[in-house]
């Protein structure tokens, strides 16, 4: 009997005492240990995402390689850039438009371009009324009369004649004398003068006379009502700064070398930006036992290659055929430097050359070449990485619809569990009774305690 009672108190204390199980804690420990494979799914989801953010990374870094070289590569872009240098910059400055040609020239400015002006004479107060009557003015041929009325002030004119487009702007110019209406062409030079006249309401002096700006360009005289003069040479806008008649300036065109190092400079840092991520996922970090989260991605492999072999491209040029040639220089670990220095003197002594290896004969040189590698990684439809990408994404979806089928499967064993472990809850409750109950068959004579 007392074998058979220790047993039963064995069994009791085994599957949670007189308390009972605890029904939530044992089914979470149950359901905990079945959810192994998703915390392993998890795990592989975290790598993916890890990895589809270093490819969109690298996808963007090309992206803006490819920026770098479309810039070379234009036809209108920095390469065939042109910078207008002048002797005498107090006297005429220019610009040149891309694929300006190399020139030089002679300019000689005898006067600048004047705007015809009036004031009004003699000051008046700006709030005073006037004399009523009325004046015209005569521009371009045609005649406005304006007029006055008594209660008219210089700032009321002003804006009268300002609303009518005349082509004259009016003002009210205040001093320590008082104030005057000033009247200014809104063009420049001879077909922009006008004049004042049969004014009964005030007097009228001019101020300037609307005239053209004259100047020789090698030799042939030039005339132009503004001071900034297109035309006179092809591709140059001259800018006509004073007045120098007995003084020839040099004007010179020449490549814009602070325009193409900018050029070739951001083209170097997108390819050093790209290479050193690439190679970082190929680097073994010992400390953590770990290489970078591309490192087996047959893609990256690929462009790592594309790129360092990118370096070694020949225009097949007599001159200027390499990237060494310009300055650029390919470091121990795949970057690039430039030697700024060393491009100037090649843009200055054969821009041509520069531009035939960026861009070939046919849009065919370095930038086309190296943009076409980069095309075959970044392409939407069927480049390595977007194909790398899709892969990713698949296989992440893959793994959360293993995940759900799992959540579903465990959500109905809860319920499963959940009312197993109740009843065998309820059945160990109800042992130690039954326990008195089997003591009290086995030993009938025993103290009811």
């Amino acid at each position: 009997m007392s074998t058979t009672s220790s047993t039963l108190n064995s069994v009791l204390s085994a599957l949670g005492g007189s308390n009972g199980i605890d029904v939530t804690s044992t089914v979470a420990s149950i359901l905990y240990a079945d959810r192994a494979p998703e915390r392993a799914w998890q795990a592989q989801q975290t790598t993916l995402a890890t990895q589809t953010a270093a490819i969109q990374q690298i996808e963007s870094e090309s992206s803006s390689l490819s920026d770098a070289l479309s810039a070379l590569q234009s036809s209108t872009g920095a390469l065939t850039s042109a910078a207008a240098t002048s002797s005498n910059s107090d006297v005429v400055t220019a610009t040149a438009v891309a694929g300006t040609p190399v020139s030089s020239h002679l300019i000689v400015v005898n006067s600048l371009a004047a705007t015809g002006s009036w004031y009004s004479d003699p000051p008046t107060s700006s709030t005073a009324t006037l004399t009523a009557g009325s004046f015209d003015i005569t521009i371009g041929g045609a005649t406005k009369t304006i007029s006055v009325s008594s209660s008219d002030t210089l700032a009321t004119v002003a804006a009268s004649i300002n609303s009518q487009s005349l082509g004259v702007t009016a003002n009210v110019v205040t001093d320590s004398t008082g104030s005057r209406l000033a009247l200014v062409s809104t063009t420049s030079g001879t077909a922009g003068d006008f004049s004042i006249g049969n004014d009964s309401t005030t007097t009228f002096k001019r101020a300037n006379t609307g005239t053209d700006a004259s100047l020789t360009v090698d030799g042939v005289p030039i005339s132009s009502s503004s001071n900034t003069v297109e035309g006179a040479l092809s591709g140059v806008t001259l800018n006509l700064v004073g007045a120098a008649p007995n003084s020839e300036i040099s004007l010179n065109v020449a490549p814009d070398t602070s325009s193409i190092t900018d050029a070739v400079n951001t083209f170097v840092t997108a390819y050093n930006t790209l290479i050193t991520d690439v190679n970082s996922q190929f680097k073994y970090d010992s400390s953590t036992a770990t290489a970078g989260t591309l490192q087996s991605d047959s893609a990256v492999q690929g462009l790592q290659s594309a790129l360092l072999a990118a370096t070694n491209y020949s225009s097949g040029s007599a001159t200027l055929s390499n990237l060494n040639a310009l300055g650029i220089s390919t470091n121990a670990d795949g970057t690039l430097t430039l030697n700024s220095t060393l491009l100037g003197v090649a843009v200055q002594s054969n821009s041509a050359a520069v531009t035939n290896f960026f861009q070939g004969s046919a849009l065919d040189g370095f930038a086309a070449s190296l943009t076409s590698t980069l095309n075959t990684y970044t392409d939407p439809t069927q480049g390595a990485f977007t194909v790398d990408l899709k892969s990713i994404s698949n296989e992440y979806s893959d793994l959360s619809d293993q995940t759900s089928t799992l959540e579903l499967y465990l959500a109905s064993q809860q319920i499963i569990l959940t009312a197993q472990y109740n009843a065998a809850d309820i059945a160990i409750q109800q042992l130690p009774q039954k326990l008195k109950q089997i003591q009290a068959l086995l030993n009938p004579n025993a103290s009811s305690s």
